[in-house]
């Protein structure tokens, strides 16, 4: 059968119709809101109440614009002009364009005198109470009232009364403070928790100029979801209690990335500054998160910034740990680990680590000729939005590659048991703490290799015989697949701190100590030899290619 005819019968379903924009006529799809048909025509529509993503109710009044529609016959079809256009009709007011969609023959003037006044009314009418706190908002950078009103009001203000006071500085949730006086009232953040966090916490209280957002009588805004209100907040009014007044927004570099809290893998930006990390927030990708992320993994990032966070490579000497050079490490390391027998050493992973990563984890594993390797589960409740049960943001990786078993977890007591009853002579960590596992500080002295890569200290760290620092989700380059098997990719927003190194460097220093054999120049070089040896998932494919919004693979069933 032919691949063309399913296509072509889309196109058909697809009914076109003609829309006037400012005197150009063009075509959109039937059921196109009347303001994305004029962004989609050059022509951006100033908004505060309409989201893309939300119901439209129409009460900001900033979009409003001049309309009309085809002049008509007794016999009511369209009359038609000298050029061959249907002539217009025009409304003699402003109407608004959230609300209506295209239909056939409409005309729109985005820039006329009547829609310049009115917006230059609505804005006045949305400064009269508003506090002039722009130098000390933590919206200001990425405020649409502060750039709309230069861009669309007067000026000046005719306002003399005193402006109404509202509340300030509300703690209206464990996450987010509300400055009630700085709210527009275009209503966002209540249809977000209605319509898509399904958390009806949020309405409005009083009326007239008194009107204010508020949370409904004994309750709180708790959600997990809670900082998308932030987000999408047009002004100052709700902003993030955990970034308040620690960076101006302006400062910050943006890097595009993904959330590792979980299997979704929800796109991000990641705000930095002098390789510090500020802040985490939503990126678009309708194939993945749409325009939301969780709070648990937007704030999953302060451990970046720990003072745990190790900087040096440290070898066990007869003074306990010490920095030693990184040569000295990864040799001190390759020479325990040849000391022992195969059947002696198992290799501990991660589901945190990135393609890259684990596969030369798995050439690990095969260096030292171990039967014995797995990776930790780390497991949640799951929401119906976006939180995947899966605590791992690279498991699917893991299972192809058999790092793990079908199960992840399924050899990790059998490990555990090894080590305490002293069979286990030798052992690898990569990114984990075994402690966790149920490994006393008793069992791990027992142990006559451990080497361990990771980014903070911990239990496991400080029973070492060499510890090898390693870099972030933040702070490297690499793949991962999320639960629905789109691979993405990593992008580094900040150095690692002191001497701590990419973990897909430290693993082929290692494995070119154990075996002398030449590594990767690159982590290019690294995907690419992935892809090599599994054409049918990454064929095709490279670390550049993978884009900001992925790549949806079609990975072997289990």
């Amino acid at each position: 059968m032919s691949t063309e005819a399913p296509a072509k019968a889309v196109e058909k379903a697809v009914e076109m119709v003609n829309v006037q924009v400012d005197g150009i006529w063009m075509q959109f799809p039937k059921g196109t809101r009347l303001i994305e048909a004029c962004g989609q025509a050059g022509k951006y529509i100033p908004r505060y109440c309409y989201h893309p993503k939300l119901s439209s109710p129409g009460n900001c009044r900033m979009c409003l614009i001049e309309q009309g529609m085809p002049k008509m016959t007794p016999d009511r079809k369209p009359v038609i002009g000298a050029d061959g256009k249907p002539e217009i009709a025009w409304i003699p007011r402003p109407q608004i364009s959230c609300a209506q969609d295209v239909s056939e023959g409409m005309a729109v003037r985005t820039d006329s005198p009547m829609v310049q006044d009115a917006r230059k009314g609505v804005m006045e009418f949305l400064l009269i109470n508003h506090p002039l706190d722009c130098p000390i908002c933590d919206q200001a950078g990425e405020c649409q009232l502060q750039e709309f009103s230069v861009e669309y009001g007067i000026g000046e203000s005719r306002f003399l009364d005193h402006k109404v006071k509202k509340p300030k500085n509300v703690e209206i949730g464990p996450r987010v403070t509300l400055d009630a006086e700085r709210c527009v009232l275009c209503s966002r953040c209540i249809r977000f928790m209605k319509e898509v966090a399904d958390d009806d916490v949020l309405g409005f209280v009083d009326r007239g100029s008194h009107s204010t957002i508020a949370v409904h009588p004994g309750k709180q805004l708790d959600s997990n979801y809670s900082l998308n209100t932030v987000d999408i907040c047009p002004v100052g009014a709700l902003t993030s209690t955990d970034f308040r007044f620690k960076m101006r927004v302006w400062f910050l570099k943006e890097t595009k990335s993904f959330c590792t809290s979980c299997a979704t893998g929800c796109n991000t930006v990641i705000g930095s500054r002098e390789h510090t990390v500020y802040r985490q927030t939503p990126r678009e990708n309708n194939d993945v998160n749409g325009l939301w992320m969780c709070d648990y993994g937007r704030l999953n990032i302060h451990f970046l910034n720990s003072p745990d966070r190790l900087t040096q490579p440290l070898v066990r000497g007869e003074k306990g740990l010490e920095p030693v050079p990184w040569k000295q490490a990864i040799e001190s390391a390759a020479a325990q680990l040849k000391a022992l027998a195969s059947a002696e050493i198992a290799v501990i992973a991660s589901g945190r680590m990135t393609n890259e990563e684990l596969w030369l984890a798995k050439q690990l594993v095969t260096t030292v000729g171990t039967h014995l390797r797995d990776i930790v589960p780390r497991t949640g409740e799951a929401d119906k939005l976006l939180l995947n049960a899966d605590r791992n943001p690279n498991t699917i990786i893991a299972k192809i590659l058999k790092i793990s078993g079908p199960v992840p977890g399924s050899d990790l007591s059998e490990i555990v048991r090894q080590v305490k009853n002293g069979k286990l002579k030798g052992l690898i960590v990569l990114a984990e703490d075994v402690s966790a596992l149920g490994l006393t500080p008793e069992d791990l002295q027992k142990l006559q290799t451990l080497v361990v890569v990771d980014i903070l200290q911990n239990e496991t760290t400080r029973h070492a015989t060499v510890v090898l620092p390693s870099a972030g989700f933040s702070e490297k380059r690499g793949s991962m697949i999320n639960a629905k098997g789109r691979l993405q990719r990593l992008n580094r927003a900040t150095n690692p701190p002191g001497e701590a190194r990419d973990d897909w460097e430290i693993l082929n220093d290692l494995m070119y100590a154990l075996c002398g054999e030449d590594g990767f120049s690159a982590i290019e070089d690294v995907f690419k030899q992935m892809a090599e040896a599994m054409p049918l998932i990454f064929g095709g494919l490279s670390l550049s290619r993978i884009g900001d919004l992925g790549v949806q693979l079609r990975l072997p069933r289990e």
